[in-house]
């Protein structure tokens, strides 16, 4: 399935009392990753909870969010939430295999994708831990188990919550090659703590703002992802992000 693009208009979500974020407008393009910056508990996970239809009964909503295909959005998405959301009774493979499972894939089709796999969670690290379960991995295997589990969904809409952000920094680098590699032409939507990151991987970068939070664009970007740390835009705009976001920090404050 092609890629749509995704037209979030007027979102508004507001948890009791509280005004989280109002009249949100933004589009995500096909095909295109755009990553979301913001100080923490301003609104960044429930604005993405709030796309995939993931609504709090707490919480109060509204607003619209549509696909360019004219399909509902929350069957075209790939999840992969801030926690691991591991099953602790399935191993590794299991877990990283558990949407075709939960789908009923025919047992043939099941052991082609099952290689699929491990492959995945080999080019992961993982390819000694494909036996073991949650309890004993560490955070960050737990983290890129999680990451492979999103890879197999194979949706054209993937929104990824902090997805690299307890790996160590070679394997987050690693890690970060492969997604954009595997997830290439797909409209992705990620949150990220880390500049270096936003810069390294998107297309588009917003930031989140302000009570109510409202977004602000950064930066368009043209080269090539994942780019190097060397690549021209990633200097040139490290210094505008860091200064954005610590502006954005103090309005938290």
């Amino acid at each position: 399935m092609t890629a749509p693009t995704i037209h979030i208009q007027n979102a508004s979500l507001a948890y009791g009392k509280t005004q989280v974020f109002a009249n949100i407008n933004l589009v995500l393009p096909a095909g295109k990753w755009v990553s979301l910056l913001g100080p923490s508990g301003i609104g960044k996970s429930s604005l993405l909870r709030m796309i995939c239809g993931l609504i709090d009964p707490r919480e109060s909503v509204r607003g619209t969010i549509t696909a360019g295909n004219h399909l509902p959005v929350s069957q075209q998405i790939a999840y992969m939430a801030q926690t691991d959301l591991l099953l602790p009774w399935l191993t590794v493979l299991e877990n990283a295999t558990l949407g075709l499972k939960l789908r009923g894939i025919p047992s043939g089709q099941y052991n082609s994708l099952s290689d699929k796999a491990r492959d995945l969670l080999d080019k992961a690290g993982l390819h000694q831990a494909t036996h073991l379960y949650p309890r004993q991995l560490s955070g960050g295997m737990r983290q890129r188990v999680a990451l492979v589990r999103t890879l197999m969904e194979d949706k054209p809409i993937v929104l990824m919550d902090e997805p690299f952000s307890a790996l160590d920094a070679i394997t987050r680098y690693k890690l970060q090659h492969l997604a954009a590699e595997l997830l290439r032409n797909k409209t992705v939507f990620f949150i990220t703590h880390d500049p270096t990151e936003a810069l390294r991987l998107s297309d588009d970068i917003y930031i989140m703002q302000g009570f109510p939070a409202t977004l602000k664009p950064i930066a368009s970007l043209v080269s090539a992802a994942p780019r190097e740390l060397t690549n021209r835009e990633v200097i040139d705009l490290q210094a505008l992000l860091f200064q954005e976001l610590s502006q954005a920090a103090g309005e938290a404050a």
